[in-house]
């Protein structure tokens, strides 16, 4: 899976942008503020319909235009495909997938899945279980394809049996019905996870030991939690919480709760890791992801890392540019300086660069 033809008008300072990228290596190179992460963040659009860096629309469209339009050609492992979104400030859009209307931004995640590293990454560590639990369902979303509509499901009964709780005057007996439901759902949702996470383990435990963070690997441990104790049946739990939730008028336990932990020894890992070594986790977790991914599907994700060279040594570079290489996806890498990656590449790696100066974006030679 690879965009083969890119085209970018009217978001934040790019007002008319076209790339023919690299199906593998894609360097994005400009100083702060010239538009190279604006790149990253359209290719994001394409992907998912929506930006990592705002979730207001005002400050992606630019300024003038009413919208901005992302459109790209993507080669998929069977077909081509053309993909279109637009946005306008009024907040209408529209999503195009091969000439028609998509209803869904889930069909575009399909289509082209998206694994993103910034600076917001760490917040699978020092963040909320929200955070986590997102990254989680991204794996099961693309390898259990019957998880988005069960998470539904389950969010629906979810809501109706909190707006019972918030009721107060009911009796237990008004719950049972949407407990039943809610404990189905809960442990197919379960069910979905645990298994992911029993695949995703060993090739994040794989992908850290080649990182090697000053022999804290083997302290690193990976857990997941399901969102309720794993010793108790979830109607138990149920059960057990009613008066509590009655008071908090909520649920306190379930999928809605479950968590990915990471730890170094007995404390979280963001606690003890530097930076640095926090973020090359965080990269292992995103390439164990994207890895298996493609044992699972035969396809590849396309990888977005916005200024890989930062808080990261010559060695590490070299190692997370080696790890990248070797799972021939694409990938689009924006840096600073061009230096900061130099002589991090093999020479059969397919490499383009690209430099934004003001909002305009040329292709240079590496």
């Amino acid at each position: 899976m690879s965009i083969s033809r890119f085209r970018v008008s009217n978001l934040r300072n790019i007002a008319v942008a076209q790339l023919s990228p690299s199906s593998r290596i894609n360097i994005i190179i400009g100083e702060n503020g010239s538009g190279k992460t604006s790149l990253l963040e359209a290719v994001h659009i394409l992907g998912l319909a929506r930006s990592f860096r705002s979730a207001r629309l005002k400050p992606i469209v630019r300024d003038g235009s009413p919208d901005f339009t992302v459109y790209g050609e993507v080669d998929g492992s069977q077909r081509f495909h053309r993909v279109g979104v637009k946005r306008d400030l009024s907040g209408g859009g529209q999503i195009r997938i091969d000439g028609a209307t998509a209803t869904a931004s889930s069909s575009l995640a399909e289509l082209l899945p998206l694994q993103l590293i910034t600076p917001d990454s760490f917040l699978l560590l020092t963040g909320g279980p929200k955070v986590r639990r997102q990254f989680l369902d991204w794996g099961v979303f693309h390898v259990e394809h019957r998880f988005l509509s069960v998470w539904k499901q389950y969010q629906g009964v979810l809501k109706q049996r909190n707006h019972l709780l918030r009721r107060g005057k009911i009796t237990s007996n008004e719950l049972v019905t949407w407990d039943k439901y809610l404990v189905i759902h809960a442990l197919e949702i379960d069910k979905f996870r645990s298994k992911y996470f029993d695949r995703l383990a060993p090739l994040f435990n794989e992908v850290l030991g080649r990182f090697a963070l000053n022999d804290l690997d083997s302290d690193i441990r990976l857990s997941y939690y399901r969102g309720w104790d794993r010793e108790s049946n979830y109607d138990q739990v149920l059960n057990t919480a009613l008066d509590r939730d009655f008071a908090s008028g909520f649920t306190h336990s379930g999928p809605h709760r479950a968590d990915l932990r990471v730890k170094c020894g007995r404390v979280n890992a963001a606690d003890r890791l530097s930076r640095g070594q926090q973020k090359l986790l965080v990269c292992a977790l995103k390439l164990a992801q994207g890895a298996l991914y493609q044992q699972v599907s035969g396809r590849k994700c396309v990888f977005l890392i916005d200024d890989l060279a930062a808080e990261l040594d010559h060695q590490h570079r070299l190692t997370l540019c080696t790890e990248l290489a070797n799972m021939e996806s694409q990938v689009f890498i924006t840096c600073i300086e061009q230096q900061a990656l130099a002589g991090l590449w093999s020479d059969d790696v397919k490499l383009k660069m690209f430099h934004v100066e003001h909002g305009k974006v040329s292709e240079s030679e590496y």
